[in-house]
């Protein structure tokens, strides 16, 4: 849910303010999200959906076995895998720049542009994942 409200309105909000005021936000935000209760949820869903996935290839007979190990695969390369490939080097990109700087403006734009596009990615994967999971149980 919260890689979907910032693919869907929050970049977009930040994008209309001044650049270096995006910039600030968005350096503001990508510090406090390193927390441990933001932590626990997403690396629980990943250590779980291992845990899943790991079972369903070690005895194929589980119920939904190759449900869970697409919807494993899904959140694992798709949010997790394009977290750490994609986001977290933009965001350590933008935490490099001065905000009212001229270089922070122009890694500002390629940013937003970039940074939502990946966080779509993960958002799709996520989702997808956690419907294939939902139907696996069913």
């Amino acid at each position: 849910g919260i890689f979907y409200g910032f693919s869907s309105f929050i970049m977009g909000a930040l994008g209309k303010l001044a650049p270096h005021e995006g910039i600030a936000a968005m350096q503001s935000i990508n510090v406090v999200v390193i927390n441990p209760a933001f932590f626990a949820a997403f690396f629980g869903t990943a250590v779980l959906s291992l845990v899943l996935g790991v079972v369903a290839v070690l005895d194929g007979s589980v119920a939904g076995a190759a449900l869970l190990v697409t919807g494993a695969l899904l959140y694992l390369v798709g949010c997790i895998g394009v977290t750490m490939v994609f986001n977290v080097p933009l965001n350590n990109r933008l935490a490099g720049v001065k905000p009212e700087s001229a270089e922070g403006a122009e890694v500002w734009r390629h940013y937003l542009v970039a940074w939502t596009r990946w966080n779509s990615v993960r958002t799709a994967a996520s989702a997808l994942a956690s419907v294939l999971f939902i139907v696996a149980m069913v």
